[in-house]
């Protein structure tokens, strides 16, 4: 894939409140442009604090480049392929879809080049924040060389984020492998492709490349794909990769891969079996970017996956640099480094004490169906909690586009609290925002069912969930007993 080029991208880019003495420490200075940099650095500007934001390749990391905007620009494409496949049964017939690759590519890159402004150096000056393009070092608890400048600091924020991790199998790093990193290189659909790895990312795009016309293999160590899930939830979302054509391998690993470094090789299998391919796509997890920062030099502590350790305020052990983003070892999610960076920018220009919360992260894997999910897992019951579940089969707006297969599951607990949730469908998680400030203000299914709903929605599932769960509570002995002596005094006064 050919970069889109930012405007204005310069080696240094002067912006207002910048110190007068190049000596003068900044009040902040942010390591990588990504998404918890940018916001990071947005926020201490706005807070009136001088900022400085160091970048070694370009501004919106991966989510712009590699991550969010790509994949799901490719997903759009390939759900149009879909959806004209599968209109059969609503009387619509495609009897011969055509996939244009290079049509379908770029349309990716005119949806990187659209929103590429809004994370140009140009718009992060607007909002007071001076860049400089260049490699990132500490050289001291409160120092940094950026390609052989030194720059000090009174507070620094690191957000360099991660990268794809390539696990050490015999073999595949000799195969040329592509990553969600890399993939967008392709100029031309692959005949055959093989996807190392069950989690979101793997299943997203194996079923992209699959509606798109590949030939699709995907290969699970684990018992089943999308582990950190609901098993309901996985098991439609296996179904659903079966029907578009995808191989689901689960339970099996890679021992060795072969082939040249030319296109083309196999995976050989743990259980002796081969999965051939034209292209290797490796989706595994994702490694954080902490190496050669000088991290030992100023004094910032790191894991033993190399996550830097930083406390419930963000905190490094280094008392003026902060940490946010997929380096830290919270949960990989843009939205997430976006908030969490504004905390520990807010902390460092401030001096606040906010503390972060991993108990209502929402999390979507955007197969089709998509499942989105937050708080307590919905697996099964609990003592104390109830899981209560409801099938799009009786969601109106389901039965009418023909999509019956997800569900909505609610953890609550005796007083009616949602604590947690699975929503499998179409647009899960748009549906699932709703649920998600339920968990973050310990909002009850009381308080959700009161509230009137736009129908016919997919959000009747949760709705409907959230009514049965009321229906449940007014059949425990205590309520019962209040409403029939409510019904009894209601009648006798009737009859006066």
């Amino acid at each position: 894939m050919s970069e889109v080029p930012l405007k204005g991208q310069a080696n240094e880019t002067c912006a207002p409140g910048q110190p007068s003495d190049p000596k003068d420490p900044w009040d902040l200075v942010v390591l990588g442009g990504g998404t918890a940099g940018m916001v990071g650095a947005k926020t201490a500007a706005r807070l009136g604090a001088r900022v400085l934001l160091v970048e070694r390749a370009q501004l919106g990391g991966d989510c712009l480049w590699t991550g969010c905007v790509p994949s799901k620009a490719l997903l759009a494409c390939a759900e149009a392929a879909a959806g004209a496949r599968r209109g059969a049964p609503l009387g619509v017939e495609a009897r011969q879809v055509g996939v244009d690759f290079a049509g379908v590519m770029s349309h990716v890159r005119g949806a990187i080049g659209h929103i590429a402004p809004e994370d140009s150096v140009e718009a992060l000056q607007g909002s007071g924040v001076h860049v400089m393009l260049g490699t990132g070092t500490f050289t001291g608890p409160r120092r940094l060389d950026v390609d052989g400048r030194q720059v000090q600091f009174r507070q620094a924020l690191l957000a360099t984020g991660a990268a794809p991790a390539l696990p050490p199998i015999p073999g595949l790093l000799e195969s040329s492998p592509l990553t969600s990193d890399t993939i967008w290189a392709l100029s031309e659909l692959p005949g055959r492709l093989a996807v190392l790895g069950g989690g979101s990312i793997g299943c997203e795009l194996g079923q992209a490349f699959s509606r798109l016309g590949s030939q699709v293999v995907l290969v699970e160590g684990a018992d089943r794909i999308l582990p950190r899930e609901d098993e309901e939830a996985a098991a439609v979302v296996t179904d659903a990769l079966t029907d578009d054509g995808v191989k689901v391998r689960t339970g099996v690993t890679v021992v060795q891969v072969v082939g040249s470094s030319g296109v083309g090789g196999a995976l050989l299998l743990d259980d002796g079996s081969r999965v051939d391919f034209e292209h290797l796509l490796v989706a595994v997890g994702r490694s954080p970017r902490t190496r050669n920062l000088g991290l030992d030099a100023s004094g910032i502590e790191t894991d033993p996956r190399g996550f830097v350790v930083v406390d419930a305020r963000l905190r490094t052990t280094n008392a003026h640099v902060w940490a946010a983003g997929d380096l830290t070892g919270h949960p990989q999610f843009t939205h997430l480094a976006g908030v969490h960076a504004s905390t520990a920018a807010t902390n460092a220009v401030l001096g606040l004490r906010r503390k972060v919360s991993l108990s209502a992260v929402p999390r979507v894997t955007f197969t089709h169906p998509e499942v989105a999910a937050v708080g307590l897992p919905t697996q099964r019951s609990r003592d104390g909690l109830q899981v209560r579940s409801w099938p799009d089969s009786h969601v109106d707006r389901a039965v009418a586009e023909g999509q019956t297969t997800g569900f909505t599951k609610l953890v609550t607990d005796r007083r009616g609290r949602i604590l947690g949730a699975t929503v499998v469908g179409p647009r899960a998680g748009e549906t699932l925002a709703e649920l998600t400030l339920a968990v973050r203000l310990g909002l009850t299914t009381r308080q959700l069912a009161g509230t009137t709903h736009p129908y016919p929605t997919f959000g009747d599932g949760p709705w409907n969930a959230v009514i049965a769960n009321v229906q449940d509570q007014l059949t425990r002995p205590a309520t019962a007993m209040v409403i029939r002596g409510l019904r009894t005094a209601r009648r006798f006064v009737s009859r006066r």
